[in-house]
């Protein structure tokens, strides 16, 4: 046996499904997957419709489902779902024509552990699938940098998170209109208490009138129902 063939045998070969509505992308995965990865990748099965995908990995007991987010009804993210509650160790790789993070997002948050553009060559796509089995997530470096700029806090709601829970308290009073014969009675303070505390937190969010506090509070969400 020579040193290739023992480290083959070394590695078992990893099944893939390809759920995509475009027949010709899944044939080239097919043809190309197998030679690209040295024998280890093979592509076990393939379906153009999205509520197959689920049974398609059942049956076959795949590794990796590779699925087209853009399909027809149901659509890919729903079939990622599926797929992840039928078969829970199976890892799910989401592909897109269009690097979209609500895309991503959705894909993500639906069970999938990558998200790759549709352009990808197979030779790219083979250490994304492999590197998935082994529990890693995979991402465009753009489009995580895009990701992480989005789920940064904005200054606005940087400025609320400085604020102390009483402050934030007769914030959402002043953003609901309350009076401050209102707000007086309800934090059992004197009106001039309350005009004062209004003033100090007037000057915290920069703001020069309870009308801008309102529409900050807007911005940001808090409402009666956010959390002190």
């Amino acid at each position: 046996m020579g040193e290739a063939d023992a480290g083959s045998g070394l590695r078992p070969p990893v099944d893939v499904v390809v759920i995509d509505d475009h027949p010709l992308f899944s044939r080239g995965l097919a043809l190309l997957l197998p030679p690209e990865s040295g024998g280890r990748v093979r592509v076990v099965g393939t379906t153009e419709d999205a509520s197959a995908g689920a049974a398609l990995v059942r049956r076959h007991h795949a590794d990796v489902a590779v699925v087209d987010l853009h399909m027809p009804p149901p659509g890919g993210t729903r079939a990622i779902a599926a797929i992840r509650r039928a078969e829970p160790t199976t890892r799910v790789v989401a592909l897109s024509g269009l690097a979209e993070a609500d895309a991503a997002l959705e894909a993500l948050r639906a069970g999938a552990a990558a998200f790759l553009p549709k352009t990808a060559s197979p030779e790219t796509l083979v250490r994304p699938l492999l590197a998935v089995l082994d529990g890693w997530s995979v991402l465009p470096e753009q489009l995580l940098r895009q990701l992480l700029q989005d789920a940064a806090p904005s200054a606005d709601q940087g400025i609320a998170a400085r604020l102390s829970a009483d402050d934030r308290r007769l914030w959402r009073l002043v953003a609901a209109g309350t009076s401050t014969v209102d707000i007086a009675t309800t934090l059992h303070v004197s009106e001039r208490t309350v005009k004062r505390l209004v003033a100090n937190l007037l000057r915290q969010l920069k703001v020069s009138t309870r009308v801008e506090a309102a529409a900050l509070a807007g911005r940001i969400g808090l409402g009666e129902g956010t959390a002190p």
